[in-house]
């Protein structure tokens, strides 16, 4: 079976999404006491960054700091953490986390154990998220089909 057929970020829809092009799409979600973060994928099916052109990484990369600077400026954290990894889910793709000295983990990473319950956080609107982003994201460099 093709690596694509049980991958769970390949084929996206972009429609529930905050902001897409034809080759990234940034998706919300959420971590208990965190509240809300997002995910950046590369939509078609890559592991690695390597395995982008340069101008594709430096267009991907380009949008993780577009999503920075928007939770950064909506979100005013203590610490931003932006995360590769994809054990799990080998398709590239970026964590873009918001951090709280309150947060359930802090300092440590989103992945370990909690040190203290978790604190309601409010939820960005969705809508005035997903405009700040048109906005910040419409301002980089349009990349060919």
């Amino acid at each position: 079976m093709p690596e694509t057929d049980k991958c769970p970020l390949c084929g996206l829809d972009p429609t529930g999404a905050l902001w897409s092009d034809a080759h990234c799409i940034v998706v919300s979600a959420e971590i208990p006491g965190i509240g809300d973060f997002c995910r950046v994928v590369w939509r078609t099916h890559v592991r690695e960054m390597t395995d982008l052109s340069r101008r594709d990484q430096h267009h991907l990369l380009d949008v993780v700091l577009a999503v920075e600077t928007v939770l950064r400026e909506a979100l005013q954290p203590a610490k931003m953490n932006i995360a590769s990894l994809g054990n799990l889910v080998p398709h590239l793709h970026w964590h873009v986390i918001p951090r709280f000295l309150d947060d359930p983990f802090f300092p440590d990473s989103v992945w370990t154990a909690p040190q203290r319950p978790p604190i309601g956080r409010d939820t960005l609107a969705k809508d005035a998220l997903r405009e700040r982003l048109k906005e910040t994201l419409s301002l980089l460099p349009k990349l060919p089909l």
